[in-house]
């Protein structure tokens, strides 16, 4: 059954909140227990910015995860400057944790760590809350020269910044992540998620800095968020379900967007998606799905994109099915993705290209029931364009540009 983003942040809260309740000897509950804290400076972390303080981190971890002395268990990053290598921080754990991160976490640019998938990984938690106020500094404007994907479909990727794999009940609240040197944050076969007043940054001629990727992922909330990147505000990959993203301004940036899909194998559906309340400021694309010219089969379907506003953004609204951007591939051939039940209410705001809705879905499986309500994009250099091929659907309302279906 889906859960609304307000349920699923209360039940988070009551689930770290209950670790703070001891039922004593005598069978009375005490609700004034405090937590127990684990600083990692009392592991060994120096905090200045050079020495390796990941054994520190590893060590902390530990001990706090497997912590089984009845409150509320809390990892401290106190105030400082921490370096941390690659560290994976794996459950599951003897109950909910916190990690307060007050300080800045800085990654590695030693190129020997360029060639794995993550900076900090956690694993296995059940019950997580991030945050503190504090910083992830990847440091990617060091590695970002190497990456060469743009011009390379088998380039070796670089790290992300924190992945989270496998991962239930959790809350990223108050937290800032800077220039990763690939995706900020990667959620895998997550439950349960939600991001809350996070801020991501990086510069918007950095490559492949998506701020959230999600995959095969479901009820995951991000809201009340900003997030400047050099691609995807928010990327929704295969199998993920149940998303909701509200009051979060995006730009720079490719803008929201579901896939790519069809590119691999066995890819699971897409569905269940909502963007809502959102601002785009001066992105590449606004919200878009894009799926890959190929044979592959699978769906997105049951996707609602409302009340956004759009400043000075190039392809407002897009359905792109001729994805291929390093070739490889044939647009003439079509993609076997089927998108349907899509929904673009209440858009509006001012485009940076002429065609501002581009609807292009593919002649084998054509888009269907592809709905257009309330839509006022105006382009500043004349008269707004919109553009549809092989889709069925609806027009409602305020239609500007005029509507292609």
């Amino acid at each position: 059954m889906e859960m609304d983003s307000s349920s699923c942040f209360c039940k988070i809260c009551l689930l770290l909140c209950s670790v703070s309740v001891l039922v004593l000897a005598n069978g009375v509950p005490s609700i004034h227990a405090q937590p127990k804290v684990f600083d990692v400076k009392s592991f060994g972390a120096i905090a200045d910015g050079q020495t390796n303080d990941s054994k520190a981190f590893l060590d902390v971890w530990t001990q706090t995860c497997h912590y089984e002395g009845g409150s509320e268990r809390r990892l401290l990053v106190p105030l400082g400057t921490y370096m941390v290598w690659p560290v994976v921080l794996k459950g599951p754990c003897a109950g909910p944790i916190t990690v307060t991160v007050e300080g800045v976490v800085k990654g590695p640019v030693d190129k020997s760590t360029f060639s794995l998938d993550h900076w900090i990984t956690f694993q296995s938690v059940d019950g997580l809350l991030i945050d503190g106020g504090g910083t992830f500094d990847g440091q990617g404007q060091e590695a970002w020269s190497y990456n060469n994907c743009s011009k390379n479909s088998n380039c070796k990727l670089l790290p992300v910044s924190l992945r989270f794999n496998y991962v239930k009940n959790a809350l990223i609240s108050n937290i800032t992540s800077v220039n990763s040197m690939f995706f900020h944050f990667v959620l895998f076969s997550c439950d349960a998620l939600e991001f809350r007043h996070v801020r991501i940054v990086a510069p918007d001629e950095s490559p492949n800095t998506d701020g959230i990727h999600i995959g095969h992922s479901s009820r995951i909330t991000i809201a009340d968020s900003v997030i400047s990147t050099g691609d995807d505000c928010v990327s929704v990959g295969p199998g993920s379900k149940g998303v909701k993203v509200v009051g979060v301004q995006c730009g720079p940036g490719h803008g929201f967007s579901v896939g790519s899909l069809g590119k691999y194998p066995g890819e699971a559906d897409v569905s269940e998606l909502s963007v809502s309340g959102c601002t785009m400021v001066g992105t590449q694309n606004g919200v878009r799905i894009k799926t890959w010219a190929s044979p592959l089969e699978s769906s997105a379907y049951n996707i609602s994109f409302q009340d956004i506003t759009m400043n000075n953004v190039s392809n407002p609204i897009i359905i792109n099915q001729e994805y291929c951007p390093v070739g490889g591939c044939s647009k003439e051939s079509g993609s076997n993705v089927q998108i349907k039940d899509v929904w673009f209410s209440k858009i509006q705001g001012t485009s940076a290209s002429q065609l501002a809705v581009k609807i292009v879905c593919s002649p084998k499986v054509p888009c269907a029931n592809i709905n257009l309500e309330s839509i006022d994009l105006t382009y500043p250099g004349g008269h707004a364009e919109s553009n549809c091929t092989y889709v069925n659907g609806e027009s409602r309302g305020v239609q500007n540009p005029p509507s292609c279906i």
